[in-house]
Parts: C-alpha cells; sequence; structure tokens
C-alpha cells in the first residue's frame, strides 16, 4: 500500500521560505516512470500544478512559480522536498505530494498540508 504524507510548518511569515517534506512508503521515488509531484489549492480556487521530481532525478516546474521554488529529493529517506521563497499571502494553500505515473496518472495524493502565510 502506497503512503504519500506531507509535513512541514503550518504558518510561514511573508517573504519567509516555505519548506515542506514529502515521506513516502511503498514505493520508491526512484521507481521507473514515476513522478512526484506538488500540488497546491488556494481557498476558493482551483488545484495548481507547481513542480515535480522525476525517478531519474530531473526536476520540472511551472513556469509561474519556476524562479521561486526548489524541488529535492533525499533517496535514502525516500523523501521529496519543497521549499518557495519569498512567500506572500497568496501562496496560502493546501499542500498536497502526488504519485504521478506514466501512463496511470495522478493515483496517490497525500492528505495536504494547510500551510498559512501571515504576519
Amino acid at each position: 500500500q502506497v503512503q504519500v504524507q506531507e509535513s512541514g510548518p503550518g504558518l510561514v511569515k511573508p517573504s519567509q521560505t516555505l519548506s515542506l517534506t514529502c515521506t513516502v512508503s511503498g514505493d520508491s521515488i526512484t521507481s521507473r516512470s514515476t513522478y512526484w509531484s506538488w500540488v497546491r489549492q488556494a481557498p476558493g480556487k482551483g488545484l495548481e500544478w507547481m513542480g515535480a521530481m522525476a525517478y531519474e532525478g530531473i526536476d520540472y516546474y511551472s513556469p509561474s512559480l519556476k524562479s521561486r521554488t526548489s524541488i529535492f529529493r533525499d533517496t535514502s529517506k525516500n523523501q521529496i522536498s519543497l521549499q518557495l521563497n519569498s512567500v506572500t499571502p497568496e501562496d496560502t494553500a493546501v499542500y498536497y505530494c502526488v504519485r504521478d505515473r506514466r501512463y496511470y496518472g495522478m493515483d496517490y495524493w497525500g492528505q495536504g498540508t494547510q500551510v498559512t502565510v501571515s504576519s
């Protein structure tokens, strides 16, 4: 059974860096043809794909967030990390870590973690 769990601070001050970690069990983050995405949903808005780490270690980013976003992986811990710099209140959202498999789509979602940007 694949499990995906996000963790990180629930409150971040404006201009600071938001850091979240996704811990995966039941699958390896290096499994062939698997991508690990970060997706967020702001209040009253739709889902927004932020970026992904591919099984071979290549990272991809949404053009609108690329300048502020970094995604890392720790294969020894089977974790994917997200950093979002220079946050503003508009970055307040529920952040999800998602498994995305080629030909199968986004099939496993974490429960999501609420992040609020406020002073």
